[in-house]
């Protein structure tokens, strides 16, 4: 964590360009070491406390969701959504509360059209874990803009995570943490593709943890600089082969609908677009297709049902 305090300190200082620049550099160095375990960790195939078998026996779960960190994120959800709704699809969207003025008429709309609106973070800036009084502190307006937004999840900015800590958040279910992913600050994935329940409190109901199992946008397209989908329909088919979660992070701050890819932290919304005709047109009626908060709820009938049987 010290490390981490550091890098916070002096990012501001970095120009961004650098920034990912560097970020590149140790992403190459990263990749070498650890493909064993990226974008596959082929012993994540087993759930950490209850089994699973997914309603209407589907053979998987996908979900989709969206961390919208800046106003330019904000101002492209709605493009996301008529994508999405094209084959389909509806997916959850988490906002940063403090970070930029968010537009209320557009959570609005969101939840009309059946999407789910969620809390990433408070600030995003990568202060949220840094000790545990900051922590608690800010989960107090975490908890007010959950009550207000009427929202259920919860995912920390750059997956900093402590899920002891986040006992504090009145949330249904968190999703600050991944199966595998070495690209992370705080890398130390959770190595199940399914979700769990956390509950370190005797009595206490806790909450939902929903790993993301795909490698998100960020770090394929503008980290990794990849020009195709290969990784995810890789790693989206080894997921459906041991009926595990599909959970999918992108970002709207980085996709391009307008075809011209001029911007050095942009790529195609295509990229998205295929990614979903792959879904249609491989696995039509064999997955199940949920909110985060749809199956946070379902996990809490396995939890109940099996605590019943004790």
């Amino acid at each position: 964590m010290l490390l981490l305090k550091i890098f916070y300190f002096i990012k501001p200082l970095i120009p961004r360009k650098l920034q990912i620049f560097l970020r590149r550099k140790r992403a190459i160095k990263k990749i070498s070491l650890f493909s064993h375990i990226w974008p596959i960790d082929k012993e994540a195939i087993a759930p950490i406390s209850h089994s699973i078998c997914w309603p209407e026996n589907k053979k998987f779960a996908l979900v989709l969701t969206h961390d919208v960190e800046t106003n330019k994120g904000q101002n492209n959800c709605l493009p996301l959504m008529k994508l999405e709704k094209k084959y389909g699809f509806r997916s959850a969207f988490y906002f940063v509360p403090e970070r930029y003025k968010q537009d209320k008429n557009l959570h609005l709309h969101l939840k009309n059209q059946g999407f789910e609106i969620g809390i990433h973070g408070l600030k995003h800036d990568g202060r949220l874990f840094q000790n545990k009084n900051i922590f608690l502190n800010r989960a107090k307006k975490i908890n007010k803009y959950m009550k207000e937004w009427e929202a259920l999840g919860f995912r920390s900015p750059a997956m900093h995570h402590n899920l002891e800590w986040i006992h504090a958040l009145n949330i249904e279910y968190d999703s600050s943490t991944f199966d595998t992913d070495i690209f992370e600050p705080q890398s130390d994935g959770v190595r199940t593709i399914f979700p769990f329940h956390v509950n370190s409190k005797p009595k206490k109901k806790g909450y939902i943890e929903l790993p993301y199992t795909l490698p998100h946008d960020f770090t394929l397209f503008i980290i990794l600089r990849k020009k195709n989908i290969d990784i995810w329909i890789e790693k989206l088919d080894w997921i459906a082969k041991h009926g595990g979660m599909v959970l999918l992070i992108t970002h709207p701050d980085y996709m391009d609908f307008t075809n011209t890819n001029s911007h050095y932290e942009e790529y195609p919304a295509k990229y998205y677009q295929y990614f979903l005709e792959y879904i249609t047109k491989n696995y039509k009626g064999h997955y199940w297709h949920a909110l985060p908060n749809q199956v946070a709820k379902y996990v809490y009938q396995i939890v109940n049902l099996n605590k019943a049987r004790i």
